[in-house]
Order: C-alpha cells, then structure tokens, then sequence
C-alpha cells in the first residue's frame, strides 16, 4: 500500500464515522512530513455550521496546531473532491495537494450536488440567484487604505 493510499484510507473511514455519528460522509486529514497533523468530519448538521465541512475542519485544526493561517507544505487528503468553499480554503491556506477519493458526480448521486455553485460564481454578481448588488460608499475603502499604510501587517 503506498503512503497516498495509507493516508486516504483514514479519511475515508473518518468519512464512516462520521456518518455514524450523525454527521455528512465526508473525512478528512492534513499531512505534513508523512505525519497526520488533523484530522476533520462533515459536522454541519450536528453544530448547526453550514461552513464544517470535513476540510474546513481539518484545516482549522491545523492551523490551531501549527499557530499558524498557512499550511505550507501540507497536503489534503478528503474522501470527497472538495466543494467550492473548500477547494477556496485550500487555496488560503496554502496547501501543496489535494488528493481526493469521491468525485463531485458521486457526491451528487449521494444528494450532495454542488454544480449549481459552480455554476453561480460564474454569472454576474447581479445575476445569481442570491443577487448581489454593489453600494457605493466613499469610507469603505478607508480600511484599505490603513492597510496598505500599515508597516507591520501580516500579509496573506
């Protein structure tokens, strides 16, 4: 069994447990070095979060761990491609890989089907079905202009 298959085994039996438990079919873990650093489950129904997705909640683990908001050289292995909001937080955090089992058609065969996002992010602002609209307002940029003057910030 090679080390990837080793590792996406665990996500995939957190992905059971989870189930077990209550919550999504999904799992999760950060590696880095070799070494399991978190571990995450879909958690969304029993914490009333739409946002605890088994990646996001890894990736919040490891940052907690590390004392750190970047996973430079860390790896994500899901047992389901992730979704938009996830494939996003992978990208902040600055994971190396992603290695994944299920694919998004095998998740929306299990009645988790994400295309409509996919879909929505690339129409205008205004012309998704939770229209957005911009307000104009003269002081929002002020916090980016304190940012941009702001000698000891933490770039990400």
């Amino acid at each position: 069994m090679s080390i990837e298959e080793m590792f996406m085994r665990e996500a995939i039996e957190l992905s059971r447990k989870s189930v077990e438990a209550g919550g999504g079919p999904f799992g999760a873990v950060i590696v880095k070095d070799g070494k399991i650093v978190a571990r995450g489950t879909n958690s969304v129904t029993l914490h009333n979060d739409p946002t605890a997705h088994a990646e996001i909640c890894a990736i919040r683990e490891a940052c907690r761990v590390a004392g750190n908001f970047r996973l430079t050289g860390c790896e994500l292995y899901t047992s389901c491609e992730p979704c938009p909001m996830c494939l996003s937080a992978a990208y902040w955090a600055g994971i190396s890989r992603i290695y994944y089992a299920n694919t998004r058609q095998d998740a929306a065969e299990a009645g988790f089907d994400d295309a409509f996002i996919y879909d929505q992010i690339a129409l205008m602002p205004a012309q998704r079905s939770i229209p957005a609209e911009h307000v104009s307002n003269n002081d929002a940029s002020s916090a980016f202009a304190m940012w941009k003057a702001k000698a000891d910030k933490v770039m990400y």
